[in-house]
This record gives C-alpha cells, sequence and structure tokens, in this order.
C-alpha cells in the first residue's frame, strides 16, 4: 500500500482524523498541540490521529494529498478541514463546535 492509499484509507474509516507531529496525548510542535486543544474544547471525545513523524512518506505525502502545505491537518467525515490556524478562525467563530456536534 503506497503512502497516498494509507492516507486515503485513514481518512475514510475515521470521522475525524487529525494529521500531525507526535501524538495527542504528546505533542511535538506548538501548532500540533493547539489543533489537540482546540478539538478538546470542542467537545471531540478522541479522535484518530497519525503521527507524521513516524513515517516521512505519510509527511509528505498528506501534503500533496490536500494540496496543504504544513501540518497538522484535519479531516472531518472524510472532508479537508484545514490546518491550526483555519482550526483557531473557526473555533473562535463557533464553527468548529458545531461541525463536531454533527458526528
Amino acid at each position: 500500500m503506497t503512502a497516498l492509499e494509507k492516507i486515503k484509507s485513514e481518512i475514510e474509516k475515521n470521522n475525524v482524523i487529525l494529521f500531525m507531529k507526535g501524538t495527542p496525548q504528546f505533542p511535538q510542535c506548538g501548532f500540533s498541540a493547539k489543533a489537540v486543544k482546540l478539538l478538546e474544547a470542542a467537545g471531540v471525545q478522541g479522535f484518530a490521529s497519525v503521527n507524521v513523524l513516524d513515517d516521512p512518506e505519510i509527511r509528505q505525502g498528506i501534503k500533496d494529498f490536500s494540496n496543504w502545505p504544513t501540518i497538522p491537518q484535519l479531516y472531518v467525515k472524510g472532508e479537508f478541514i484545514g490546518g491550526c490556524d483555519i482550526m483557531t478562525e473557526m473555533f473562535e467563530a463557533g464553527e468548529l463546535q458545531e461541525l463536531m456536534q454533527t458526528l
């Protein structure tokens, strides 16, 4: 299975998945840590995550897959939502919380 196939499979099988540096319990960068906190503050009870630091092909592959240059990246119900900045804007507007209530 190629990196892109693995990425697509993970996105399809998880309602909420965060491609991040590190894990939700031990984020390895400030943006990933903030993304985790935003999801928790939005009321998400557990979500899937992929540590892109574990696999260089996944790390580059997710950028190619989404055509988005940075990590973390959030997908909800198979749809690319965005990175930390977009998540922050959505949270401040109440949109992230609304989106998570639809799960």
